[in-house]
């Protein structure tokens, strides 16, 4: 596995210190024999920018009414984009978690879907059958337990057909480490050794909770050798070192030798939320630091500047570029058929169980009018 950043190396934040990096804040290579080529990098670099001007714009719409209740992944785009794009989106699954609309994005999830979902439409949560992503998972954890059951399967089909296994990359956040269902996911996973990525998104906070608060324990990636399996700390805001590890770790799971546990460490610079108000639990000087030496894009684009592979005029561009992007998928999400209210419904069983169409038939009830004929 990928060794830590030389202990010589003063982090620029106590909580960097021993995780693994690529690039120093100033973009300064520290392992340059491990870069990705230029046309590599600038893939990376403009998917993590387009996933950023997505979710700062998010905010807005939020705020103008054509968005539910928001939450932004803002500072921790180089975590979610770094470790999705070293997925083969072909054969291999995605398990988000609520926070990740950048995983989705990076993905292949068109962003007038993504739109959708934060608006509750059914269009916005009802996947593509040919693609192997699943829905926002709201309740914390709960995705875990899922992910790693599809990775036993997609190890026993491969087993079976003889071929190299499709691999899940799961993501949760620091809080959803206290959860039962990390536990569940991550044994069951270590266990039968089924080709799974865990990943968590240690930014710092539970909501209100810090991490000093939640747990006792020195690392996050420390629980992993209580699952049997590899785990490794990695800079979350360094885009190239969070791919360089996640893509070993997916080479590591379609060759059979089982799960890792990936710890990214970032930070949340964006509120809980459109809904929260974070200077209530935290002083706000705090990510200061997060927000500018150490944001991801900042980083990466030092870099690029360095090397010449990138310039205001294209960074102009790619801005322009995402912004007619999202315009049309606003088009497109505005387009949608109407919602019902019980049409939330439909999309959650194969089979609809007793209770949900008896909460179908009381909201139909609730609006005769609007469920004439249906």
């Amino acid at each position: 596995m990928t060794t830590p950043t030389p202990a010589s190396t003063e982090p620029a934040d106590p909580r960097l210190a021993g995780t693994f990096s690529l690039l120093a804040p100033d973009g300064t290579p520290r392992r340059p024999e491990l870069l990705p080529l230029g046309p590599e990098v600038l893939r990376l670099y403009r998917q993590m920018r387009r996933a950023r001007l997505f979710d700062d714009r998010a905010l807005v719409l939020q705020r103008q009414g054509r968005l539910g209740v928001y939450p932004l992944f803002g500072g921790m785009e180089a975590t979610q984009v770094g470790a999705v794009l070293a997925l083969d989106t072909a054969r291999d699954w995605l398990a988000p978690t609520y926070r990740g609309t950048g995983c989705a994005l990076a993905y292949g999830l068109p962003m007038h879907k993504v739109i959708l979902s934060w608006r509750a439409h059914p269009d916005g949560f009802r996947m593509d059958p040919q693609q192997r992503l699943l829905p926002f998972y709201v309740p914390i954890g709960n995705q875990l337990p899922h992910a790693a059951g599809i990775a036993l399967a997609e190890r026993r089909r491969a087993e079976r057909e003889g071929h190299d296994a499709s691999v899940v990359l799961a993501f949760v956040g620091d809080g959803g480490t206290s959860e039962g269902d990390f536990h569940v996911g991550l044994n069951f996973a270590g266990v039968y050794r089924a080709p799974a990525v865990f990943v968590i998104e240690n930014n710092g906070w539970a909501i209100s909770t810090p991490t000093s608060r939640q747990t006792a324990a020195a690392t996050l990636a420390s629980r992993g050798e209580g699952y049997g399996m590899p785990a490794v700390r990695v800079d979350g805001n360094d885009l190239l070192a969070v791919h360089h590890v996640t893509a070993e770790a997916v080479a590591r799971a379609r060759a059979g030798e089982g799960p890792t546990l990936i710890e990214c460490v970032t930070y949340r610079v964006m509120p809980h939320t459109s809904s929260d108000d974070p200077a209530r639990y935290r002083d706000e000087a705090e990510g200061e630091l997060w927000r500018t030496v150490l944001a991801p894009a900042r980083r990466l684009r030092a870099y690029l500047d360095r090397a010449g592979l990138w310039d205001d005029e294209q960074e102009q561009a790619l801005a322009a570029e995402v912004e007619q992007e999202l315009r049309d998928a606003l088009v497109q999400a505005d387009a949608a058929p109407g919602l019902e209210p019980w049409q939330i419904l439909d999309h959650v069983y194969a089979e609809p169980t007793p209770d949900l169409l008896e909460q179908q038939a009381e909201l139909r009830a609730l609006y005769p009018q609007r469920g004439a004929g249906q």
